[in-house]
């Protein structure tokens, strides 16, 4: 797989930026798994020349290794999911606004930190998936009415733990106002059809084997079970459709995947240089088509997959009002009992 993923990025190198010169090396800690990302890497040194060492971990346990590693942490860059924690490493102190104008100019400016300390690499939608046999897309509108009775012990979800769900509680705040949206969680938890437990791949599972009805999951691990070689999760898959909620007011809540440099970095130029890179058409397109991710460029396209599932308006909140909302967020869900 990595020889043809090689062969094809040299064979339209002839498209990417030209200015990737400087040799050295470049050192990534990444919460996206090392398949996600190495190709890209090693695409990267074979254009500019710049070594890259990759450390892959947890999100969470990367932001705590740089915290406890200072400023003598090796990293240059961390990559991560969920705008929150973006936030969270901001809040930390352990990356730095080096985003550029020309970086800058090439992301909405909902997907950036406004201070320039991030910005998004990719974006994902967390979307309701829904039993085709049992549900009708007539019967869904929007997050907020999921709380009708109808859906009694009918929809599965994760864990409060969980920062994809914090972060769309967190997005209700913004939006509704701390009140309503306590209303919102104390009613939708409700509806649950079990305790919340798993990945949002086991909550399509569930709806697959008739415990629920809808769950709420990101686009992106919907696109990976379709794509399994795992034939009960692409059984599971084919069992739901994509509704996307909110399309009559705000539109759908969505994330990202972003990056950051850190405040320690000592290959400052070479890291931005990596974002550039990633920001290309053909590595945003790479990652999207690999990932099921949606491109952050406007001159990118999304996976087959995820433009058969149609266009759909997202939510234009500024992604770090996630972080700043965050603790109420959680304070809400505890309160709601959604364990």
């Amino acid at each position: 797989m990595l020889k043809n993923v090689l062969l094809f990025f040299v064979s339209i190198s002839f498209v990417l930026p030209v200015n990737f010169a400087q040799a050295d090396e470049v050192n990534i800690y990444s919460a996206r798994k090392e398949q996600l990302i190495k190709p890209l890497l090693d695409v990267f040194t074979k254009t500019t020349g710049i070594e890259t060492n990759l450390v892959t971990g947890k999100a969470d346990a990367l932001l705590k290794r740089l915290e406890s590693e200072g400023i003598n942490s090796p990293a240059d860059v961390l990559i991560t999911t969920d705008a929150g924690r973006l936030y969270r490493a901001k809040a930390a102190g352990v990356i730095q606004p080096a985003i550029n104008q020309a970086l800058q100019d090439q992301v909405s400016k909902n997907l950036q930190d406004p201070e320039h300390f991030w910005l998004a690499l990719t974006t994902r939608a967390r979307v309701m998936v829904y039993a085709k046999e049992r549900v009708s897309p007539d019967e869904l509108s929007s997050y907020e009415g999921l709380t009708d009775s109808k859906w009694n012990k009918r929809i599965c979800v994760r864990s409060s733990n969980n920062i994809y769900n914090q972060s769309l509680v967190a997005s209700m705040i913004v939006h509704k106002g701390e009140k309503a949206t306590e209303e919102w969680a104390t009613a939708f938890v409700k509806n649950f059809a079990r305790r919340p437990k798993g990945g949002d791949r086991d909550q399509v599972m569930a709806v697959a084997a008739g415990q629920c009805d809808i769950a709420i999951v990101n686009t992106y691990y919907l696109g990976q079970m379709v794509n399994s070689k795992d034939e009960k999760q692409k059984q599971a898959a084919s069992q739901v459709a994509v509704f996307w909620p909110n399309q009559q007011d705000r539109g759908t809540h969505i994330n990202i995947s972003g990056i950051a440099v850190t405040k320690a970095a000592k290959n400052k130029e070479n890291a931005l240089k990596l974002i550039e890179f990633l920001l290309s058409p053909v590595a945003q397109e790479w990652y999207a088509k690999t990932n099921n991710e949606y491109p952050v460029i406007a001159n990118a396209k999304p996976s087959a997959l995820l433009q058969s599932w149609g266009k759909f308006k997202s939510d234009a909140l500024n992604l770090n009002e996630l972080g700043i909302n965050n603790t109420q967020a959680v304070q809400i869900m505890d309160r709601a009992r959604w364990r």
